[in-house]
C-alpha cells in the first residue's frame, strides 16, 4: 500500500487532522446490512440526570442523581453513562458562555467540540482505551491510529447560552475496512433533535503512515459495541462528489492564515475544529451576518502543521459544478450553497475540501 506522508494521528472515533484515503470506496458510509433510521426508534428521557433553574436567569444546571444500577463506570466524574445495553454512549453539557457567537447561539465549531469530547469519553468509559489518543488496547499494540476522512453535520436548530444537551454516539461497520461513527445532539429538556452527524474512519500504521485494514484482535475490541444504526437517513445524507476549488473557479480567496501553538491538539498537529473557523474566513460577511449554517460536509486529505500558512477558497457551488444535482446533498431547502477549499499556500496541496448550506435567519425566524 502506498505510502501516506502528511497523515494526522488520530484516536478511535476522535477528531484531529485527518485524512482521505486512497480507495474511494473507504469515503463512503456504508453497511452490509441497512442501518435502522434514527427516526425509527423511540426516544427515551434521560434516566438519572435532573436540570432544574440556576440562580441566574436563563441558567439551568445539572443535578446528579444516584441510579441503582449494576454496571458503574470507572469514570464517574464524567457526565455520561452508556445505554441501550451499552451500545450507546450518553453524555450531557451546558453550553457556556465562550461557546457562542455574535447572534449569542453555540457555533459549528462548538458542536464539532462537543461531538469529539463525547466520542473520546465514549471510549475511554468503555474500558477499550490503549495509550494513544483514543485507539484501542490491540491498536496501541501495533502502533496503529484511527483516521477520519469525512463527517458531515446537519443543524435543525442551535443552542444558546445556558442550554443544556444531550448528545447520543455510537459506531458501527462501515464496509470491511472502515467504520462509522453517528451522533445525535438533543435539547435535554424537550428531547428535540437539534443536531444528527455522520463521520467515517480508517486505520493507519502511525510509524510508516500508511493505510491498512482492521486487524481481526481490533475488529474483536469494537465489535460488540456495533449498533446497526444510522443519524442520518441515506437519502438526506450528503455522499456526493465535493469538486475542487483552484485559482479560476473561486469566487473568494483568503490568504496568509496562520496557525498558532493553540491551535495544535495532542498530536501536535492542527485541530480539525480549528479548519471550520479558515474555511469560514472566505465566506462573503453578508452571508456570515444574515444567515445561519445548516449543514457542513468536511472531506479530510492531509495534515496541517503549525509552519504552514494556508489559504481558504470559497464559491458558490453552482459555479464550480456542471450538474448540481450530482451533489447529492442533505436535500433539504437551503437558501444558499457554498463549496470550500482550505489548502496549503506554497504548493497548493490540498487539506481538506468542505461544502456547506446556509437558510436566511430571518426566514428561520417566521417558521
Amino acid at each position: 500500500m502506498k505510502n501516506v506522508s502528511s497523515m494526522a494521528k488520530l484516536g478511535f472515533c476522535s477528531s484531529g487532522n485527518l485524512i482521505k484515503p486512497k480507495r474511494r470506496s473507504l469515503s463512503l458510509i456504508a453497511s452490509a446490512q441497512k442501518p435502522q433510521s434514527l427516526d425509527m426508534i423511540n426516544g427515551k428521557k434521560v434516566n438519572g440526570i435532573s436540570v432544574g433553574e440556576g440562580p441566574y436567569s436563563g441558567i439551568k444546571k445539572i443535578e446528579l442523581i444516584k441510579e441503582n444500577v449494576a454496571d458503574k463506570s470507572d469514570h464517574s466524574s464524567l457526565v455520561g453513562r452508556f445505554v441501550e445495553d451499552r451500545h450507546v454512549y450518553r453524555q450531557t453539557f451546558i453550553i457556556r458562555s465562550y461557546e457562542i457567537g455574535p447572534d449569542k447561539t453555540a457555533t459549528m465549531e462548538t458542536l464539532m467540540n462537543l461531538l469529539q469530547e463525547t466520542a473520546l469519553n465514549h471510549v475511554r468509559s468503555s474500558g477499550l482505551a490503549g495509550n494513544g489518543f483514543g485507539a484501542t488496547r490491540e491498536m496501541s499494540l501495533r502502533k496503529l491510529i484511527w483516521v477520519v476522512t469525512r463527517i458531515h453535520v446537519q443543524v435543525e436548530r442551535y443552542s444558546s447560552w445556558g442550554d443544556v444537551v444531550e448528545i447520543d454516539t455510537w459506531v458501527d461497520a462501515a464496509g470491511k475496512n472502515a467504520m462509522r461513527r453517528d451522533w445525535i445532539i438533543r435539547d435535554y429538556n424537550t428531547q428535540e433533535i437539534m443536531t444528527r452527524a455522520t463521520s467515517t474512519w480508517v486505520i493507519m500504521n502511525h510509524e510508516t503512515r500508511r493505510l491498512t485494514k482492521i486487524p481481526e484482535q481490533v475488529k474483536q475490541e469494537v465489535i460488540p459495541f456495533y449498533l446497526n444504526r444510522t443519524a442520518i437517513a441515506d437519502e438526506k445524507n450528503d455522499i456526493g462528489k465535493i469538486d475542487k476549488l483552484t485559482d479560476e473557479n473561486a469566487e473568494q480567496i483568503r490568504s496568509g492564515l496562520a496557525p498558532r501553538w493553540s491551535d495544535m491538539d495532542a498530536n501536535q498537529h492542527v485541530n480539525n475544529v480549528k479548519y471550520i473557523g479558515w474555511i469560514l474566513e472566505s465566506v462573503p460577511l453578508p452571508v456570515l451576518e444574515e444567515y445561519s449554517l445548516t449543514s457542513m460536509t468536511l472531506e479530510y486529505r492531509r495534515e496541517c502543521r503549525q509552519s504552514n500558512l494556508l489559504e481558504s477558497l470559497t464559491s458558490s457551488t453552482a459555479n464550480v459544478t456542471e450538474d448540481s444535482n450530482k451533489n447529492n446533498s442533505s436535500n433539504r431547502k437551503a437558501d444558499l450553497e457554498y463549496t470550500h477549499l482550505l489548502r496549503m499556500q506554497d504548493d497548493k496541496a490540498e487539506i481538506v475540501r468542505a461544502r456547506t448550506e446556509w437558510q436566511s435567519k430571518q426566514k428561520q425566524n417566521h417558521e
